[in-house]
């Protein structure tokens, strides 16, 4: 299985995340249904290491948090943009929460992740034949984004099946949040 936890956006987000996700030539957007924060991508595993996943993220005591969606932007910043995000406000929960699942990972023997955390909610894939200016007078007109805050009360671990469509992601187990 490839697996990855996040946190799941609800409804209204969605909702406010839907009426971005058009208008620029060469984007393939995620699916409404689709959008999360990642927390932990982990990759192909077998069923062994899927259970001893699933256990270590159980034993995660934290507590709910709210979360805000601000601001809009691209990956890598100093390259041609490939990956088109939704930005998070300054949550020093939402880096809380990421430390511990990274900690219950590596502790059952997962390589630790080697790049930054950067929380953000992947809006669309950009393919190289994207006009510049055109990302550029997206990034312009919804630069101001900011979403109401919603409350965080579990995080989740899903898989994802790659087909030439997309990635399909699948709940596999809800984690509660304390509180």
């Amino acid at each position: 299985m490839r697996l990855f936890v996040a946190l799941a956006l609800p409804e209204p987000v969605l909702a406010e995340l839907r009426l971005l996700c058009c208008g620029l030539p060469g984007a393939r957007w995620v699916p409404p249904e689709q959008l999360h924060l990642t927390l932990r991508f982990i990759g192909a595993t077998d069923g062994a290491m899927c259970r001893s996943i699933s256990t270590a993220l159980a034993k995660i005591h934290s507590p709910a948090f709210s979360l805000q969606l601000r601001g809009i932007g691209f990956f890598p910043p100093r390259k041609a943009p490939h990956t088109l995000w939704a930005g998070v406000e300054k949550s020093d929960d939402v880096l809380q929460l990421h430390r511990k699942v990274e900690s219950a990972l590596t502790a059952i023997g997962l390589e630790p992740e080697q790049r930054k955390f950067a929380p953000h909610v992947t809006l669309a894939r950009l393919r190289g034949g994207t006009p510049a200016d055109k990302i550029g007078s997206f990034l312009v007109q919804h630069s101001l984004l900011s979403l109401p805050p919603f409350p965080v009360s579990s995080f989740c671990l899903y898989s994802s099946v790659l087909s030439r469509s997309g990635a399909k992601h699948y709940l596999e187990a809800d984690y509660p949040l304390a509180g």
